[in-house]
């Protein structure tokens, strides 16, 4: 998939998204936060607009699109944007990892990212709000807060990418 992007001087910015079939989904975000979605059949064909949505309602509607209400299917990854730098994301713990074995308080996870761990989960079993006495098993995945780097730090940390 391929996305291009644009200034539109006085309305905003366009982004396009080459669909497989060689057509092309167009969004023109509008400087006061309307979104408009246009679909492009062919590079040599006209857009038509499909709709409008105004900046909260797009808003609402791409969490339903990137999953953050529901995952049909296990990806490697999830993450989930709030605000402009904030994240959530789902870490999954492996069997060699540092951690594995280790408290939250000993992992010292928070301290050396910045990120914190708002749940842990372990097969059905949710744990919430852990504290620092939390023991970090493999196989648990950890659901983490925090600015977009600090998440970076704590996914290489716990991977060890």
């Amino acid at each position: 998939m391929t996305v291009y992007e644009s200034d539109l001087p006085g309305v905003g910015k366009k982004h396009e998204v080459e669909l497989g079939d060689g057509s092309r989904l167009i969004i023109v975000t509008h400087n006061t936060g309307k979104r408009e979605v246009f679909r492009r059949a062919s590079a040599d064909s006209d857009s038509e607009k499909l709709f409008e949505l105004t900046d909260q309602l797009a808003r609402q509607v791409g969490t339903l699109l990137e999953g953050a209400y529901f995952q049909p299917v296990q990806t490697e990854t999830i993450e989930t944007l709030l605000g402009d730098n904030t994240l959530i994301e789902w870490v999954e713990v492996g069997v060699d990892s540092d951690i594995a074995g280790k408290t939250l308080r000993e992992s010292d996870l928070r301290q050396a990212t910045g990120a914190s761990v708002i749940a842990i989960e372990r097969g059905d079993e949710v744990i919430t709000s852990p504290g620092g006495d939390a023991m970090v098993e493999a196989g648990d995945t950890l659901v983490v807060i925090g600015p977009k780097t600090a998440c970076r730090d704590f996914v290489a940390l716990v991977k060890g990418t």
